[in-house]
């Protein structure tokens, strides 16, 4: 006999663990899905007559077609290449110099606002690198002079 769960106003035990699979073992890494291999054995073979065929159709003006061949040939671009001069940065101060030529680019127009906020994280996190390294060294100053007492 299986022995039933207590039923005491609270909540009822059961087999499994907050936060624990009810399928600890689930499908294993890798695996795929029987409706996916099944596509790919019938595809198998057709891929350059498929090729062709959406070929001729965006040639013929078809746009959905035609969408996809760029898609393919070239594809959406995430981000472009910067080109802008910023000042040197030496000393965590210089970050204002060098976020007030990123602002300045912005406005004329050649950076994005989204561009623009990538280059003040690379900016922020030199400066923090800069205000570490600057505290390290006049920690390092301070516990000379107290050693050297």
């Amino acid at each position: 006999m299986t022995k039933k769960p207590e039923i005491t106003g609270n909540k009822q035990e059961t087999k499994f663990k907050p936060g624990e699979s009810g399928n600890p073992t689930g499908r294993p890494p890798g695996a795929r899905n029987r409706a996916t291999l099944a596509a790919e054995e019938l595809l198998d073979g057709e891929a350059e007559n498929l090729t062709r065929k959406a070929i001729e159709l965006a040639l013929a003006g078809d746009r959905q077609a035609l969408r996809l061949c760029l898609d393919r040939i070239l594809p959406p671009r995430r981000d472009r290449p910067v080109t802008i001069d910023l000042p040197p940065m030496a000393n965590p101060s210089d970050a204002v110099k060098a976020l007030a030529k990123i602002l300045e680019d912005v406005a004329s127009g050649n950076l994005t606002p989204t561009e623009a906020k990538e280059l003040a994280g690379v900016v922020e996190a030199l400066r923090k690198t800069l205000e570490t390294e600057e505290l390290e060294r006049r920690i390092a100053i301070l516990e000379g002079k107290r050693k050297s007492k």
